[in-house]
């Protein structure tokens, strides 16, 4: 043999051998890369999400809603509830599915999200499942929980807060009026009232509802928050929310529920008295005219108008309709002074359409408030009189008196007084000088009498009141003693002669005697005769002033002189003719 064949051949066969063990590692490495699925004698479960809380587990016999995709062990999917848009619905534990996945799920929470690995025999076994799913798969689930329930379940209440008072409850035919969050088990919101920034209003209890709110809202006090959990059943059932699609169907529902409100088509206002006074001599009837103060708000605390923020006294009559019934009503048998709740039923007060952005539909309404004065148009002037032991002398129209007061609202807001500047109050009563209420309340008095004059305002200031002192409508209240009296002359006359009159009272009067008066001489003389009692001037009145009109009347043709032919006495005057 040729050497060199003999080392040709050698070299051949080294080359072959090397390309077979490459061939053989390729081989090696690529089955170490992609090994056959390892057989499992049971399922395997690897938790990739747990949350915080769980609540509840999956127990057999619960109906669940879950998400889930369907993979083979190398990853590929084979089906998924996701690309259909829905869950997967199903009873857990009676054979709806296979077994592997009726033993998986339970223990799962609500939000828990697993990966299931389901051996064949616990799966689609040899016979596999159509053209999807060949025999003898493992398969591999990534399941995500969103909802547990049982067909057992009833309605789940949590009440988080409660107010401290709680006079009442929500009833079967009460209709309410609260805030909501409505989500699904898993947290997903699918309604809110806060969005829409306004309250769901219903009956409670005769169908107007979901069964389960019907039965969730049962027992509320108004401020009260808990949450309801209601299984499908008890909510919407088999066909979820319909065409709006935000519940699906089979759903458990969670409400997370503020009462801000609570009535009865039955109810009446109630009246809380909250402050009486001492002293009560009358309450208020159908017909008065009333000035209070008062706070409103809503059944839930939210305030909504107030008379103390315009400072000033809401002025009505009560019992005629100005008001809303349930005020006119609540109104009623009150006494000055007094301060009471009343809570009125929208029924009574803005019904279903409310007034706009502060008083919502079917609101009850809450006011408290305080009686300031009431007065009625059929009213006079109140007396309450203290006498002297001598009283022989009393007042009539005509006379100057002088008298101190105190004076007030019927509230006792002070006004004024005459005690403040050390002097008495001097008037002509008739003259106007003061209202009318007044001098009718100074009438028959004498000195050292004192009287407590309560005076309505159609005889005092009226509707106007004056400004910054007395409110308008108002009732005064006037503390009076007399101090002095001066009888006045009678009714017409400013002059009057203590005795005779001379005959010669023309020329008297002319002292330059030139057959005519002056104003001067007429002053003088008259002064004179005053002076030395011989005459009296009309008490409290300017003495001056009324000697110029005197003058002034017996200047017949103003010619600024009075002759002889002028000149009259006033019981020589025609009956018409009216001289002051």
């Amino acid at each position: 043999a040729h050497p060199s064949g003999q080392n040709s051949h050698s070299k051949h066969s080294m080359i072959r051998l090397t390309v077979q063990m490459i061939l053989l590692a390729f081989l090696v490495t690529f089955v170490a890369c992609n090994p056959p699925p390892l057989p499992l004698d049971d399922i395997v479960i690897e938790k990739t999400f747990t949350p915080d809380r769980c609540d509840r587990m999956v127990k057999s016999g619960d109906f669940v809603r879950y998400h889930y995709i369907g993979m083979f062990p190398d990853g590929k999917k084979f089906d998924s509830s996701y690309d259909r848009s829905t869950t997967y619905n199903v009873f857990v534990g009676r054979k709806q599915l296979i077994a592997g996945m009726d033993k998986a799920l339970v223990g799962m929470c609500v939000n828990e999200r697993w990966m299931i690995k389901i051996p064949p025999q616990l799966a689609y076994g040899k016979d596999g499942y159509g053209d999807n799913i060949p025999p003898d798969s493992i398969l591999h689930f990534d399941v995500l929980m969103l909802d547990i329930w049982n067909t057992e379940d009833k309605v789940q209440i949590k009440t988080y807060h409660k107010p401290e008072s709680c006079g009442r409850t929500v009833q079967v035919s009460d209709y309410i009026r609260y805030h909501y969050n409505g989500t699904l088990l898993d947290g997903t919101l699918f309604d809110s009232s806060h969005t829409r920034m306004r309250t769901y209003d219903t009956y409670v209890g005769i169908g107007w509802l979901i069964a389960g709110m019907d039965q969730g809202l049962l027992g509320m006090c108004v401020g009260e928050k808990r949450i309801i959990t209601l299984p499908p059943f008890l909510g919407y059932g088999e066909n979820g929310d319909g065409e709006r699609s935000d519940i699906p169907a089979q759903a458990s529902l969670v409400f997370d529920v503020v009462l801000l409100d609570l009535h009865n088509p039955k109810d009446e206002i109630t009246v809380e008295a909250q402050s009486l006074p001492d002293h009560c001599p009358r309450k208020s009837v159908v017909g008065d005219f009333m000035r209070y103060h008062y706070n409103g708000s809503l059944l839930d605390g939210t305030f909504f108008d107030s008379s103390y923020s315009r400072n000033r006294t809401y002025d009505t009559y009560i019992g005629k309709g100005y008001v809303i019934a349930g005020m006119d009503q609540g109104l009623l048998g009150v006494c000055v002074g007094e301060r009471r709740r009343i809570v009125i039923p929208p029924h009574l007060a803005y019904g279903e359409e409310g007034t706009g952005t502060k008083i919502p539909g079917s609101a009850v309404l809450v006011f408290d408030v305080h009686i300031i004065d009431f007065h009625n148009p059929s009213d006079t002037v109140e007396i309450t009189s203290v006498k002297p032991e001598n009283c022989s002398n009393n007042t009539k129209r005509g006379d100057f008196v002088k008298y101190h007061y105190n004076a007030t609202l019927m509230d006792g807001t002070y006004i004024g007084s005459t005690h403040t500047f050390g002097k008495t109050y001097d008037v002509v009563l008739g003259a106007g000088q003061v209202v009318i209420g007044m001098e009718q309340g100074l009438i028959g008095m004498c000195v050292g009498e004192k009287r407590k004059l309560v005076i309505p305002p159609h005889l005092a200031y009226g509707e106007r009141g004056v400004d910054g002192e007395v409110p308008g409508s108002a009732v005064l209240v006037f503390d009076v003693e007399l101090v002095d009296l001066e009888e006045g002359l009678p009714e017409g006359y400013m002059f009057v002669w203590n005795s005779d009159v001379t005959p010669n009272l023309f020329s008297e009067m002319d002292k330059n005697k030139d057959a005519q008066v002056d104003a001067t001489e007429f002053s003088d003389y008259i002064l004179q005769q005053v002076k030395e009692g011989k005459g009296r001037l009309a008490p409290g009145f300017d003495p001056q002033r009324i000697i110029e009109n005197m003058y002034d009347n017996q200047d017949r043709n103003k010619d600024g002189r009075i002759t002889e032919d002028e000149f009259k006495l006033k019981a020589d005057e025609a009956a018409a003719h009216d001289e002051l």
